[in-house]
């Protein structure tokens, strides 16, 4: 009897076998992760249902071809990326609608600045998480795409590298570039200052996005410690950043599938399976 929270290698090992029980458990486990990318990477959920469907359909195609060189997680955003890409070529002329962070300029933002809660209870606030998810939708696609992979949904940089198709290196650059842009961006609600520090303050978002990806040495760590301990207004610009990214990965991971394209998805993947059968 298939047991269904089984490892993903042994329900590929069963699916490979020709276990459409196995394909559908496992294509099921992983189908909120693509959807959650499409979302974000698409921004329309036309466009991500079509992502994800034939992300999963592709999935299932090529199960054999699937090496196990990299993770499954991997190989599907390797082709969830791919269709993306596809929808914004196709797209590229449509007129775009962005919410910029300047709509809640005199709103909710600007109201969390200046909330007498405490900054735990400001973060988990929902205005705060619409202020992320407009902030990450305004940053240009090679730059939220890294970030979303990195710091949303959790590969390694490597594995970001794999799936968009460049260095390591190119991948921290723009990982960094884009947690300065989203710091930069959602910085007001958060109580922050935009005023440059001290010229003796290092620059403390960058460190830490250097230090998260290992791009700093065990001294630099340690002055950068030092320093955080002796200067509230860089040690308050870490935590926030820290906080960023931390409510940036609690808020996608709150992006269910809906019902009704689970339903779809379901029923195109059995039409596969039964014309395969």
């Amino acid at each position: 009897m298939l047991d269904l929270e089984q490892s993903d290698e042994r329900l590929l090992a069963a699916a490979r076998a020709g276990d459409a029980r196995a394909l559908e458990a496992l294509l099921e486990r992983h189908q909120a992760q693509v959807y959650r990318f499409g979302m974000k990477m698409c921004r329309d959920p036309e466009d991500a249902k079509d992502v994800l469907q034939e992300t999963l359909l592709a999935v299932a195609r090529g199960l054999h071809d699937f090496r196990g060189c990299s993770s499954l997680s991997t190989w599907l955003y390797t082709i969830a990326r791919s269709h993306c890409l596809k929808k914004r070529r196709r797209s590229k002329f449509a007129p775009e609608v962005e919410r910029s962070l300047g709509t809640y300029a005199s709103g909710s933002v600007a109201q969390l600045a200046s909330s007498d809660e405490g900054p735990d209870e400001v973060l988990s606030n929902q205005e705060i998480e619409q202020a992320l998810a407009a902030a990450v939708a305004d940053l240009d696609p090679i730059y939220r795409e890294v970030l979303l992979l990195r710091d949303v949904e959790g590969l390694t940089a490597p594995e970001v590298a794999e799936v968009v198709g460049i260095s390591v290196p190119a991948v921290k650059s723009r990982l960094h570039r884009a947690r300065l842009a989203l710091r930069e961006r959602v910085g007001p609600g958060l109580g922050l200052s935009d005023e440059p520090g001290p010229s003796a303050c290092p620059d403390v978002p960058l460190m830490f996005s250097r230090h998260l990806e290992d791009e700093i040495s065990a001294r630099q760590c340690a002055d950068m410690e030092r320093h955080l301990e002796g200067c509230p207004r860089c040690r308050g610009t870490c935590d926030a950043l820290k906080r960023t990214l931390a409510v940036c990965r609690t808020a996608g991971a709150k992006t269910p599938v809906p019902a009704e394209i689970q339903r779809s998805v379901r029923t195109a993947l059995q039409a596969l399976l039964a014309e395969k059968g």
